[in-house]
């Protein structure tokens, strides 16, 4: 790009071929002009066909060192280091936004508030294969993220976090030394940073891929995710290990 942008996307890929094109698509050159975004791909050492389907979206492209292990913190954090936007929006490589022209006009906006240290939204699963037990999830998972921020905790899945990157800077980004719940550990230290508010976007919808919530089901995903969460609280450090990826 030609001039600074106003949001960098950063998405970390390991291993996307099956998705990582249908995220991109959605971020056309119109689209990209008229919010002055910039795609930033961070990949974790792909070995499928994942880096040759990313022209020519990806404005830049950050590669892991060679022989070194990448988790999706690092990821994160790699690509932000590389990221030259005021905004900063971090998606997952399946994260597929519900009305992208919405979703960009609203969040820009919210944004003029200098209150605002970053975002969230809803979340559920891709419509074309929606059940009843991902409405009921999502259902009670959106109304306890919405309600945690409400009360001053500070709480953003990684699936689509948004921050200003001058407070990502201050907080450190994302804490490497998690392998999991280093999304909800980032938004917990921004609220604690004290400066502002993380905003709720009640109105704003992204999609994910529900093939975790196949394989594993939503009680033992949503297990995990509690206790890697009261373990980043209470401990500084995730119970997992490893968050493995599903593909």
């Amino acid at each position: 790009m030609h001039s600074i942008p106003e949001i960098s996307i950063i998405i970390p890929t390991l291993n996307e071929e099956k998705l990582i094109t249908q995220t991109l698509s959605q971020f056309t050159p119109k689209l990209k002009q008229k919010y002055s975004i910039e795609i930033v791909i961070s990949d974790g050492g792909s070995t499928d066909n994942t880096l040759n389907m990313l022209k020519p979206a990806a404005d830049k492209i950050v590669m892991k060192e060679p022989g070194t292990i990448q988790n999706i913190s690092m990821g994160r954090n790699a690509g932000a280091k590389a990221a030259s936007g005021k905004l900063l929006y971090f998606f997952n490589a399946d994260t597929i936004i519900e009305d992208t022209e919405k979703f960009f006009s609203n969040t820009t906006e919210a944004f003029k508030d200098e209150k605002n240290l970053a975002l969230t939204c809803r979340f559920h699963v891709f419509p074309e294969e929606v059940k009843l037990s991902d409405r009921l999830f999502h259902g009670f998972y959106n109304n306890y993220v919405r309600v945690l921020n409400a009360v001053g905790m500070g709480m953003g899945r990684g699936e689509c976090h948004m921050i200003r990157s001058e407070v990502f800077n201050i907080v450190s980004g994302y804490n490497e030394l998690l392998a999991a719940g280093e999304d909800y550990d980032l938004y917990r230290r921004i609220k604690k940073f004290g400066a502002g508010r993380i905003k709720f976007l009640s109105n704003l919808r992204v999609y994910e891929s529900p093939r975790r919530y196949r394989k594993f089901g939503y009680m033992s995903v949503f297990r995990d995710w509690t206790k890697n969460s009261f373990s980043v609280f209470f401990k500084n450090k995730s119970v997992s290990k490893e968050w493995e990826q599903v593909r």
